[in-house]
């Protein structure tokens, strides 16, 4: 075969066969993923079933047990030639053709939306997702100049034309594109570069819409907590005992709780959690800890009204030798926890005279020693507990509005037990078990007329208080007996109101139940059947109280 011939056909494919004028084989190249038991002057029409009149249209056959395409292109280079371009329709690694197919089988199925532009800023690819995100018509978008379809003014406001040109990526954008009906499409999105050879010859961006993001972040986090528990080495190195499975309770308020925090502890950022007392404010600063990035790092706890004013400035930043009467070479507890957490619990109790200093070392993210003018680099994460309500705090003079701004820049509010009647009866069964194998005791019943009693009460000591109650009584009573509200501490009795129970005895669960139809009634009928304000009134969100309605079958048009 003549070496200019072969040269040309070796341009035209990889995969080739070269074919005289009575359509015999003269000769070939082929890649491993086709394997055709070829030799020369062989009729092609031997090896398949292929129409030799049939050129430029591709043949699929069934060949020898590959799945093959043939397409014949007619050639005449001092005589008349065929050229086969053979194709392996399931070779994903040498077709060229089949990658781009398989690439864009893929993004068509991504969540994320995709666009890519060409250097001349033609949109050469724009997926279905992202067709959704925008409400566009995707036939609309692809061959538009990107500046046009989005209605540019100018198209150097456009971040592709402006990539081509750099060759930097842009990270993490969130802005408008789209509009339908006025409205602007926020999205969260990235753009990076194509480079082929040092030479940008494209753009692409990954979109996100906002609800797409938490709904990842859920699933991620949900299924980290489900397939890994922190393993006790971890928690004995890292200063913490708890972890997200020890907190107990199943009322929906708990539950949203639990999810915020989950998802704000994947951010690393400052975070303040309010609480009452004995709500779970450092379990849930642990909690958050152990499935945050920093699980490996120590976790730092202090509480700041347990520390004499005097010792709290040295004890939070360092000192050094001679700043003060016995002063050392310290470092503080910003210094100790490194890249991990610092848990500044009771913040409400930090000095006013203390509070311009930490809002500065939380700013500038660097602290200076007692008696030291070197400013020191921090790392940690600060999350801050408070057992009394910022804004009263503010309002009072006790804490400067701009540390509160410095310390939560996200903040968690734990709700009160007396708030989550479920959780209520959830934790007097559950301490109650728990005590039960702890003393040894069996056949411990609690009589119904004190659990409306204990129901009723208002727990200001919150889980810590009703835990101790549960405890003690248990350790009054002996085995196969009833706990009765005649074993009541006395501060507490003096606390409940000791109505009569009526004669009529009814089941826990009917008794529970009727206490949350009507306290959920009485106050949709102030708020004259209005759920958001009811479930404000409730303090809890508006699809908790439309959960709650629907299982006891309440109506708001009873109250309208």
């Amino acid at each position: 075969m003549n070496e200019e011939l072969r040269r040309f056909a070796t341009i035209l494919g990889t995969n080739i066969i070269t074919l005289d004028s009575s359509f015999q084989v003269i000769w070939w190249h082929l890649n491993d993923s086709i394997s055709l038991d070829l030799k020369k002057n062989m009729p092609i029409d031997t090896i398949a079933d292929i129409d030799v009149t049939l050129f430029h249209h591709p043949q699929q056959l069934l060949t020898q047990e590959q799945h093959l395409s043939f397409t014949i292109e007619p050639f005449y280079f001092t005589e008349q030639y065929y050229f086969v371009l053979v194709e392996n329709l399931v070779d994903f690694q040498h077709s060229l053709q089949n990658k781009v197919f398989v690439l864009e089988e893929i993004m068509e199925h991504l969540d994320e939306g995709i666009i890519v532009s060409n250097e001349y800023g033609d949109i050469v690819y724009y997926n279905e997702a992202l067709a959704k995100m925008e409400e566009h018509n995707k036939e609309d978008m692809i061959g538009k100049k990107l500046w046009n379809a989005y209605n540019y003014q100018d198209r150097r406001l456009s971040e592709h034309n402006h990539i081509l040109k750099t060759a930097k990526p842009i990270y993490t954008k969130y802005r408008a594109h789209a509009y339908s009906e006025n409205e602007p499409k926020f999205v969260g999105y990235s753009s990076f570069p194509i480079q082929k050879d040092n030479k940008t010859i494209g753009v692409f961006s990954i979109t996100h819409t906002e609800t797409s993001l938490r709904n990842q972040l859920r699933q991620t986090m949900d299924s980290k907590l489900e397939s890994m528990e922190v393993p006790e080495v971890v928690k004995r190195n890292n200063g913490t005992i708890y972890t997200f499975q020890d907190l107990k309770g199943n009322s929906p308020e708990l539950l949203q709780t639990i999810a915020e925090a989950k998802n704000i502890a994947s951010y690393n950022t400052d975070t303040l959690i309010i609480g009452e007392t004995g709500t779970g404010k450092e379990l849930f600063a642990q909690s958050m800890h152990n499935i945050s990035p920093r699980v490996a790092k120590p976790f730092v706890a202090i509480n700041c009204a347990a520390i004499p004013s005097t010792l709290l400035e040295s004890t939070l930043f360092g000192s050094v030798k001679g700043a003060f009467t016995g002063a050392t070479n310290q470092e503080g507890l910003f210094e100790y926890a490194k890249d991990g957490t610092l848990f500044l619990d009771e913040i409400n109790s930090l000095p006013m005279e203390l509070q311009p200093k930490l809002m500065r070392v939380l700013q500038e993210r660097a602290v200076r020693r007692v008696g030291s003018n070197t400013l020191i680099p921090i790392e940690c994460t600060v999350i801050s507990a408070s057992n009394e309500d910022p804004e009263l705090l503010t309002a009072g003079g006790r804490m400067r509005l701009d540390l509160f701004y410095r310390i939560a820049h996200s903040s968690i509010y734990i709700p009160p037990l007396r708030e989550r009647p479920n959780d209520i009866l959830f934790f007097i069964q559950h301490f109650l078990h728990k005590n039960v194998l702890k003393y040894t005791k069996a056949d411990i019943t609690i009589k119904p007329e004190l659990y409306q009693l204990l129901l009723d009460y208002d727990w200001p000591g919150n889980v810590r208080e009703l835990e101790h109650l549960i405890e003690n009584l248990v350790i009054q009573v002996s085995s196969e007996s009833w706990i009765t509200e005649d074993m009541l501490p006395r501060y507490l009795k003096n606390k409940l109101s000791m109505k009569a129970v009526p004669s009529n005895k009814r089941p826990l669960k009917a008794l529970m139940h009727t206490n949350e139809e009507q306290y959920i009634r009485k106050v949709l009928k102030h708020c004259g059947g209005n759920i958001s304000a009811a479930a404000k009134q409730l303090n809890i969100s508006r699809q908790s109280l439309q959960y709650h309605m629907k299982k006891l079958a309440i109506q708001k048009e009873e109250f309208i």
